[in-house]
């Protein structure tokens, strides 16, 4: 069968289980077994004769999306933030995962340029951080404690100042993608080329090594939420972009509603890293250099495993109960 007349006999089909998981067309448990039986048919057709076409991408997501409204009602028996975390980020992270490839790209481009444009504008740090930040911190590592700057005021004073500050960073870079994208690739060029000239700046101070230490004890936290963030800018500003078979206010709303849920996942880690930063980073040169190594390292393992690779595990897992269930 050409794949033309197939997307013909089954168009009105497939729209109508769009109606279904939109919750315009209400349907019974078994009304949706039925469906979803029947979709994954279509979807097994597709990859036999169509495996590289965007009609087989198109059943993919549509069936996925179909398996979780069928097993919404099981799963909410269970702790429903733990299946927030556990499972429906994931799956979302996993049908989003190429715009967390787009965030990462974006945000090593613009360090990159943060780092060169301190390289050749030796006026360039002073205008990012401030002559006055720059100028303390000089001081500090003059006296051989490069973090000097993080211990300043109260502990849980600053913890609560930071976590809300870093918060307010991540909601610009996801809201602000509502300018198609733009507003979050502007919010995100302006963090990563301050970071890349704060650390070229400690580079050129000698007292990188030493800065590191401190820095990306809350950092990796800190830093890798940022590019989450980004991810859920691009996912909006994209819906609003390429509706695909949607209206664009319907395409609109299924991006919020996504990339505000991967937004929601990252604020426990973005916590994580205000408490680092306000009880441990003042400590960091004080601290042996393997237990700096274990938080920085240990972050990164469970930041990474969470958003990069524990998505595909969810999603080969629902593929799994997706063909027992056709079985």
């Amino acid at each position: 069968m050409r794949e033309v007349y197939f997307i013909k006999q089954n168009k009105e089909k497939w729209l109508g289980i769009e109606q279904v998981i939109q919750g315009k067309i209400k349907k019974n448990p078994d009304d949706l077994s039925s469906l979803y039986i029947n979709l994954v048919n279509d979807l097994s057709f597709a990859q036999t004769y169509y495996p590289k076409s965007n009609t087989t991408v198109y059943l993919n997501h549509l069936s996925s999306q179909i398996f979780q409204k069928i097993y919404k009602t099981k799963r909410v028996e269970e702790n429903r933030i733990l299946y927030f975390f556990k499972t429906e980020v994931p799956l979302l992270m996993f049908q989003y995962r190429r715009y967390l490839i787009y965030a990462f790209l974006f945000f090593v481009l613009f360090t990159s340029i943060g780092v060169l444009s301190a390289i050749y504008d030796k006026d360039f740090v002073n205008i990012i951080l401030g002559e006055s930040y720059v100028n303390e911190t000089i001081e500090n590592i003059k006296k051989g404690n490069a973090v000097g700057v993080y211990q300043s005021g109260s502990t849980w004073g600053s913890t609560i100042g930071i976590i809300f500050n870093n918060i307010g960073v991540g909601a610009k870079l996801f809201i602000y993608g509502v300018f198609g994208g733009v507003g979050t690739l502007y919010a995100l060029l302006s963090n990563s080329i301050m970071l890349g000239a704060f650390q070229y700046f400690f580079y050129d101070y000698g007292a990188l090594k030493e800065s590191a230490r401190g820095i990306w004890l809350h950092g990796v936290f800190e830093i890798f939420a940022m590019v989450v963030e980004a991810m859920c800018g691009l996912i909006l500003g994209a819906s609003i972009l390429f509706p695909k078979t949607l209206s664009r206010f319907n395409s609109f709303k299924n991006g919020f509603k996504d990339s505000f849920k991967i937004f929601l996942s990252t604020i426990p880690f973005t916590i994580c890293a205000g408490i680092i930063e306000g009880y441990i980073t003042r400590h960091a040169l004080k601290i042996p250099l393997f237990l700096n190594l274990i938080i920085i390292l240990g972050s990164f393992s469970i930041i990474g495993y969470y958003y990069f690779i524990y998505p595909a595990v969810v999603n080969k897992k629902t593929n799994k109960h997706i063909h027992d269930a056709v079985l």
